[in-house]
Order: C-alpha cells, then structure tokens, then sequence
C-alpha cells in the first residue's frame, strides 16, 4: 500500500512527505544557584532528541564563561550546648572566615562587581536568542528551561510569554520553578513556583495519569532511592493536570498533604510540562561516569522516559490529556 502510494506520488509531480523534528532550544542559564548536574541535563537532552528523532536541539542557550569572586561567607554558629569538639571546630572557621574577610580588600570587591556586570551584559548577549522575534525566525517549536534559577535577563519577557501562548511549548525541568519568582505571568504559565526543599531524601511518587506518556510506563507509583523534592506553591490545582505527585512531606512523613512533583497544561494554545525532578547527577544520566551513584542506572532512564514523554507531549507528537484533575489527593 505504502509503495503503491508512493508510486502515485510520483505520477502526480510530488514528493512524499517526512515529517521533521521538532525544534527546540535549551536554556540553563542561571542568575541563581547554578546545579553541578547541568552539564549532564545538556548531554541528555540532546541524546533524547537524537535517538527518539523526535525533536532537534538546534542549540544550547548556556551561561557565559565568566567567574565571580565569591565575598567570604561567615560560618553557622553552632546550638547552645554544643560539644567541646564542635566549639573548636567553629572556632577554626572563624578564623580562617576572619583571615579571608581581611583579603576581602575593597579592590577584590571592586573585582568581584566588575565581573558580575560582565555577565549580566554576557547572559543578556546569551538570552537574545529567546526573543520572540528570534524564535519566530528560527522557527522553534519548543523552549527547555534546565535547571535555570533567578530572574534571567530576556529580552522580551511578556512577548516569551505570548510565544508561548500562542500555540509553542514550554517545558521545564527542577529549578525552572525557582525562576522568575517576582515575574507572576511565568508563574501563571507555569502554575508552580519553588518555596524551599530540605535535606535530600528517598521519595515515593504516585501517579496522577498513568495513560499520559510523562508516566512512561512507570506505573501506578515510582520510588527514588535520593533527591532533593521541592516543595511547591502558588498552584491552582483546578489549571493543571497532576502526573507524579506526594502524599506526604518528603521530609517528614507525619505531614499529610498533597504534594505537586510533575504537572501538564494548556496555556492559551500552547502546552506546558513541568517536572520538579532532576537535582541530582544520577537522575539525570545513566552515564557509568557518575560518581557517588544513589539512584540506579534503570532510575535514571525512568526519569529520561518520563522527560522525553513530557517533551513529546507538550510538542505535541504524543497523545495526552491535559485535563485539570485536582480530585487526586
């Protein structure tokens, strides 16, 4: 049938038709606190694409080369009571904190802001590619925020906004919701925004959709061996579909609640996905160069399949519902 088709395509002057890639821009700036497992969200983003043929990463918007000197941060105190072991240990911070507070001389101060300007001015050079104009000129279908964190200087960030409203794709993973946190528009978009995270812990997940290609096959509950689970707010759970959630505080199981991990929704036209997931090296790349593994390397490619059915979605080459189910608890 296939080749019969293609013969009258032929006949008829015409060419049978592929379709191409989606394509997609990576963004893991940061005007925040930068993860070691960025590097690793680059390689595996980019493998995604190219082995699922799915989509194209057509280039990474990445943070300039650019390091600040760091002012000299005090030591924690320790609790009333501490041991004698404790109290010297402090006492050695403080000195060294004191010695470097003495280097600290107003001409490294002088240093350290000249080079914070330079990277404002290099990160705004960086971000021009996420212009509405750009991203209508490069044809983009889809825009990935890894791991960002602060307020990045876009250009045009209600235009970025309207881009994607008007029927492109957001997807974000982790610290994209510690981003923009005065800019309420994105947290509109988003529908979730970072308030803290404790210690990094086990997690037990339970699934919001299982049918949605974000569960991956997973199932109806997945179990983390460690991550850093963030704690969610400024969700109205009646705009978004839950797919991975908590029934309790990742740090403290006596506190029953729900807890937001991985949502998709509509935003005008466009499609959003977001997961809170990807902290940690070993969730992000199932790599045998990572140290220190906690997470299994069968962990690892759950999480890539539950990111690449999200992209997939939110492109719109996968079927899913983005149908509010705030019912789940």
């Amino acid at each position: 049938m296939l080749v019969l088709r293609s013969i009258l395509f032929l006949a008829l002057g015409l060419t049978v038709a592929h379709a191409e890639p989606k394509r997609v821009l990576v963004c893991t700036v940061t005007a925040g606190f930068r993860h070691s497992s960025i590097p690793w969200a680059e390689k595996t983003l980019q493998k995604l694409g190219e082995e699922s043929g799915a989509f194209t990463v057509v280039g990474l918007v990445q943070q300039p080369d650019i390091k600040i000197p760091q002012a000299p941060r005090s030591p924690k105190a320790p609790e009333a009571g501490a041991d004698e072991k404790t109290m010297k240990n402090y006492a050695n911070q403080m000195k060294k904190y004191e010695q470097e507070m003495t280097a600290w001389t107003p001409e490294k101060q002088a240093e350290a802001k000249a080079a914070a300007d330079q990277l404002k001015a290099a990160q705004i050079e960086s971000l021009k590619r996420l212009s509405p104009e750009n991203l209508v000129a490069e044809r983009i279908d889809g825009v990935i925020f890894a791991n960002t964190t602060g307020e990045l200087p876009l250009p045009d960030r209600d235009g970025f906004i309207k881009w994607i409203e008007s029927g492109h794709s957001f997807m974000g993973m982790h610290s994209a919701s510690d981003t923009f946190h005065p800019f309420r528009a994105y947290i509109e978009m988003l529908q979730g925004e970072f308030e803290t995270h404790k210690a990094q812990v086990p997690a037990s997940l339970i699934a919001g959709d299982t049918a949605h290609p974000a569960n991956a096959g997973i199932g109806e509950s997945w179990d983390l061996a460690q991550e850093e689970m963030y704690i969610i707010k400024s969700q109205d759970r009646s705009k978004v579909r839950s797919l991975w959630y908590m029934r309790n505080h990742p740090n403290d199981a006596a506190d029953k609640r729900f807890f937001p991990v991985s949502w998709c929704r509509k935003a005008g036209s466009g499609r959003v996905f977001y997961t809170s997931l990807g902290h940690r090296e070993d969730l992000w790349s199932d790599s045998a160069e990572i140290k220190d593994r906690k997470n299994s390397v069968e962990t690892s490619k759950q999480y890539q399949a539950h990111i690449l059915g999200g992209i997939k979605w939110a492109l719109g080459l996968v079927e899913g519902s983005a149908e509010p189910n705030p019912d789940k608890n």
